[in-house]
Parts: structure tokens; sequence; C-alpha cells
């Protein structure tokens, strides 16, 4: 891995830091790279992924003096967006701690997480037009999937920027917490998480992901494969015991 992304890894979970401080955690190619390494991993070794950022901030956005100097040919490349979409499709949940700034490039990558927790002090927005660029690593369509159309049109036409409190209004994120107790709200998010079974959850998150197109044959494609599972009798076995008392 790169100093750009300091990883913990937990038997049950994985916890991801995006660590340039000085930068605010500007999104660069090393962060992209660390990023690819780390969705490697997780797609040959699934756990729940928690991301935060260092320093009070979560990522100010893509690294500005390396986006002025790309090109048509970087743009086509997908050089972020590939990396964000690669995450928010790894086999189980990505929960995303944030505190401070999550800007630009910053906030699209918070959009590509399942779950979205942040500090009181956390701020959201999308400038890019007003350097001249479009919002074009994933929020053109997650924010409004998560937060509506009409919202995300106004946020990314205008570029304003949001507190936590308008977040959680608009369900942009699902909580806020003191800085100081926001990993501890993300590892309780694991924490349930890991409790359920592991397929359920990683066919949950492929149905939650999936084109309306594709409903309900998706939903009976994957139910059908888990109604064959040891784990779904084992479970249901001890329900019903345990109710039985």
């Amino acid at each position: 891995m790169t100093d750009a992304l300091r990883i913990e890894r937990l038997p049950d979970r994985v916890v991801a830091t995006l660590d340039r401080p000085a930068a605010r955690n500007a999104i660069d190619r090393a962060t992209i790279d660390a990023l690819h390494a780390l969705c490697a991993e997780l797609e040959a070794e699934p756990r729940p992924l928690i991301l935060t950022g260092a320093g009070g901030s979560f990522a100010a956005g893509a690294d500005i003096g390396e986006l002025r100097d790309r090109r048509a040919a970087d743009a086509e490349a997908g050089i972020n967006i590939h990396a964000f979409e690669r995450m928010s499709v790894l086999p189980q949940p990505v929960i995303a701690a944030i505190d401070g700034v999550a800007l630009g490039g910053g906030a699209e990558l918070a959009y590509a997480a399942d779950i979205r927790l942040a500090s009181t002090s956390a701020r959201f927005g999308n400038p890019e037009p007003a350097l001249g660029i479009i919002a074009g690593a994933g929020a053109s369509w997650r924010l409004g999937e998560i937060v509506g159309g009409g919202r995300a049109a106004e946020l990314l036409l205008t570029g304003r920027v949001i507190d936590a409190d308008e977040a959680l209004a608009i369900g942009l994120v699902t909580s806020l917490h003191p800085a100081d107790e926001l990993m501890a709200a993300a590892h309780a998010v694991v924490d349930a998480i890991v409790r359920n079974d592991a397929d359920a959850t990683a066919a949950t998150k492929r149905v939650l992901r999936a084109a309306r197109s594709e409903h309900p044959a998706i939903d009976i494609r994957e139910q059908a494969v888990l109604f064959e599972s040891a784990e779904k009798h084992r479970r249901m076995t001890a329900f019903l015991e345990r109710r039985s008392r």
C-alpha cells in the first residue's frame, strides 16, 4: 500500500484511512492506485470496509494540481470513476465515516459507499463547475439516487456546500456524531452487519444495487440460492428453538 491510504485489517472488517492530511486528503493518483489494490484484496477476501479520513477531513476533492494538467485522454480513462465504481460494488458493505470536508471527488467517493455516517462538523459539496469541469466520478447519478433528482440537480448545478445538519435532513447521511465518537458509531454499524449471514448480506447488497429493470427477477434468483443454504436452515432452526422456550 501507499502512505496515501492507511489500512487496518481486522478479522471481520477492514478500516481504510485516507492519509494526506497536509492536503486535506485530496485524492491523487497514488490514492487511486491504493484504492484499486484494496479493492482487489476485498474482492478476494470479502469483508465490510470502513472508509474515513485523517486529520479532521474526509477528502477535500481531487488533487487540483494533478487535475489541472489532465487532458481529454485522462477523462476518457476514467481514472477516479473506475476506482470509485469498483469500491461501490465490493461484495460486502462499505461504510463511509465522514469528518470535516467531503468536496468534489471526495464527496463522490463518499457517495459510492453503501452507508454514510458523519460528524457534526462535516460538509459536502461538488463545486466542479466553478473549476470548469463536471462532477464526473459518479455524482451525476449517485447523488440523485441518494437524495432525489431535484435536490441533486440544485446541488450539482450551484456547487453549494451543505453542512452536516442539511446532509442528515436530505438523507445524504444516516446519522451524525461528535467527531470523537464517529469511528465507534461506524464500527457499531459493522457490528450489526457481521452478526448477519455474510452470504445474505452480499445478496442484499447485489439486490439493492441492481437496476429497477432487473427486479423482481434478481430478488427471486438470489432468494432461491439462499433458500438452499445450510446457514439459512441453521439460523432459522435456532430462531424457532429460541422462540419455543
